[in-house]
């Protein structure tokens, strides 16, 4: 099965351009995704240790959609600093809502770019192997380095799963999805396709902020070969989850929409505000629900 979702939910610019312009005070951005996609991946278990009792809550937001799965980012002590031994068993046990009620789809390790192949790194994704193995764990890595024959079987033969990442441009990062230049990699029994955007210029500009460097939007040929990509890792592994995370102006929305819409071959039901931020949706989109647009 191929799941497509969002990465995050918590973006104050999606306000009137993909959720309503007003609200009720019940309502609630997962449950309002959950209604087009059947996946999101948490970011905020990034910046901080998730609580057990939040996750529990995630879980029974979506009750009403069985099919649908959650992608929980490690912290980022895990992948970008050092953290205590006791951090692993508080990270498990705070998953234990989603993996009770079959709603856990990924457990995601995010690597900044610069994270090479190097002696001390590999023993970092070993130890993350250890610690999480009973998981279902991929790895974000980013640095070209990793792409080598060697390199990828020694990975398959720790059963890492291993993200297929698509990100700005660059002569030290793992190249573009469909570019033609770089190795087949399909690693593990998961499929997890993240997409980033392609806005080099701003990416590796330390001036710009978050929302200047996810400021893309994918065009219809890219996300009609992110669609075929993904019967492939689907073909290859099994489970398959496609995450945008151009999220700002809601452009991941638009293009989490399009995604749906060329893998199932017809239009699905989206937020009748992203279709009036993005009139180019309308021949894939249909508007659901009343919104609030005026």
């Amino acid at each position: 099965m191929i799941r497509v979702g969002v990465a995050g939910w918590s973006y104050a610019d999606w306000k009137g351009r993909a959720y309503p312009r007003t609200s009720s005070k019940d309502f609630h951005p997962l449950e309002y995704l959950a209604r087009f996609f059947d996946c999101i991946e948490i970011n905020s278990s990034f910046y901080a240790l998730p609580q057990r009792t939040h996750v529990q809550g995630w879980v029974e937001r979506v009750a009403e959609r069985p099919d649908f799965r959650f992608a929980m980012k490690l912290h980022r002590d895990f992948t970008h600093g050092r953290y205590e031994a006791a951090a692993a068993p508080v990270y498990n046990r705070a998953l234990e809502p989603m993996l009770e009620s079959n709603r856990l789809g990924a457990v995601l390790a995010q690597f900044h770019q610069d994270f090479a192949d190097q002696p001390h790194n590999r023993e970092r994704l070993f130890e993350l192997g250890r610690l999480f193995g009973h998981l279902p764990l991929v790895l974000e890595l980013r640095h070209r380095s990793w792409f080598q024959h060697g390199t990828l079987a020694m990975l398959e033969a720790e059963g890492l799963n291993l993200a297929h990442i698509d990100m700005p441009v660059s002569p030290s990062v793992v190249p573009p999805i469909g570019s033609g230049d770089g190795l087949p990699y399909f690693l593990g029994p998961l499929g997890y396709l993240r997409l980033h955007g392609r806005n080099a210029a701003d990416w590796y500009d330390p001036a710009k902020g978050r929302d200047d460097s996810y400021n893309w939007m994918y065009g219809r040929e890219e996300v009609e070969t992110f669609a075929e990509y993904a019967r492939k890792l689907a073909a290859a592994g099994g489970d398959t989850y496609v995450v945008t995370n151009n999220h700002f102006g809601g452009k991941a929305v638009a293009n989490g929409l399009e995604l749906l819409a060329a893998l199932r071959g017809a239009p699905v039901p989206g937020p009748p505000e992203i279709v009036a931020t993005y009139p180019d949706l309308a021949d894939v989109v249909r508007p659901e629900g009343q919104g609030t647009l005026f």
